[in-house]
């Protein structure tokens, strides 16, 4: 019990006396560390704005690219679909133009060997 006694008052006499931490002197000999530490958090909240509104820009992006992959799919099928014979005979008719009925004649050079 007696050490119990000795152990309580050293206690008290090792508490931490935060007023000498604070004080003038000590404050303006670390306003380098200070700045440093602002800076730091500074950075730190601006790569997060920037990660975020990046993630947006990707986002947006990604969106636009299925959108005009999409578009790109109708624009390929249409194509396809008009230059099949039977839509191209429909396409060229009003202009005069007709479907060739006969074969085409082969012309070949009869001294050549």
């Amino acid at each position: 019990m007696s050490d119990e006694k000795e152990i309580k008052p050293s206690l008290l006499n090792d508490k931490i006396d935060w007023k000498k931490y604070f004080n003038y002197s000590t404050i303006v000999k670390n306003i380098p560390f200070i700045l440093f530490l602002s800076v730091i958090a500074i950075l730190y909240i601006y790569n997060g704005h920037y990660a975020d509104k990046l993630s947006r820009k990707i986002g947006e992006t990604e969106k636009n690219v299925k959108e005009l992959e999409y578009e790109y799919k109708t624009i390929k099928s249409e194509v396809i679909f008009r230059s099949k014979p039977s839509e191209m005979i429909k396409a060229v008719e009003p202009m005069g133009l007709k479907e060739v009925k006969t074969p085409p004649i082969y012309l070949s050079d009869s001294t050549t060997p």
